[in-house]
């Protein structure tokens, strides 16, 4: 299964982080850091009849299809990419930090909040206290709490460590009784994530979404996660009732960004500048 592969890797890469000096040294970027923008706010307030709010991702590899784009070899413009986001109607922005299954980096997440002032999920296998700590320092909004990737004392207690550190947090479910769970143990949950892909398989089903949406109050932002190509699949999503969708894939290997978020959207060509 690769999120156990993931999640074991995981645990030996941050082995070294697990050092008093390391984490005083994060509290202490924390203190001087600018206050967190909301990210549940953000995607709340932008959802249209049409269209739910779009999390864009910036995204170089994934451990099923490797690169992205071929020219990621070479060079991964992390910056023009959540620059082009900002620009063409993304509400929000997600950014993988995992290095070694993804490519990712934490430096991207921070250059990007730096140059683009969007809310910003840090897109990351949290299993540590200290990484809910390197994301504030490093300028995420938001962390992602995976259910499948968590004991359940671990979901409630790291939920509240990412709230009070002023995160909001994407709740990442799978199937009816990881969802039962989040909304047993963590009533408070405001974002609720449904994502489309399989963990054993990686593959994706919009389905996923459309089955678990219905047991979700309506009180909560849910988020479709994964698997979501076509303007077909986006008036699928608004149909059940979904408040956002976190598109990667398709957008990064859109040859043009542009229009693919247009298409998505359901937004003429001269909506945005």
């Amino acid at each position: 299964m690769i999120l156990s592969r993931i999640l074991e890797h995981k645990k030996a890469e941050l082995r070294h982080k697990q050092s008093r000096g390391y984490l005083s040294e994060l509290k202490k970027r924390i203190q001087d850091a600018p206050g967190v923008l909301g990210f549940a706010v953000a995607l709340e307030a932008t959802k249209t009849a049409g269209s739910p709010s779009l999390i864009a991702e910036v995204k170089k590899a994934s451990p099923s299809l490797g690169l992205l784009r071929p020219e990621f070899s070479e060079r991964f413009n992390y910056l023009e990419i959540a620059k082009t986001y900002h620009a063409h109607g993304a509400s929000a922005l997600s950014i993988l930090t995992d290095k070694d299954f993804f490519q990712g980096s934490l430096d991207y997440l921070r250059e990007i909040k730096e140059s683009v002032p969007m809310p910003t999920l840090n897109k990351e296998f949290m299993i540590e206290e200290v990484q809910f700590y390197e994301a504030r320092a490093y300028g995420a909004d938001a962390v992602l709490l995976i259910v499948a990737a968590l004991e359940r004392q671990q979901l409630i207690d790291f939920y509240a460590l990412a709230r009070g550190l002023g995160l909001d947090v994407l709740i990442e479910t799978h199937h009816e009784r990881e969802l039962d769970r989040v909304l047993e143990r963590v009533p408070d949950a405001r974002l609720i994530g449904i994502n489309n892909r399989d963990l054993k398989t990686f593959t994706t089903d919009l389905g996923v979404t459309l089955r678990l949406a219905k047991r979700i109050p309506a009180d909560k932002l849910i988020i479709s996660e994964s698997g979501i190509h076509t303007r077909a699949d986006v008036e699928r999503l608004v149909e059940a009732g979904i408040h956002a969708m976190l598109v990667g894939e398709s957008l990064i290997r859109a040859e043009d960004t542009a229009a693919k978020i247009r298409e998505l959207m359901g937004t003429p060509a001269s909506s945005h500048i």
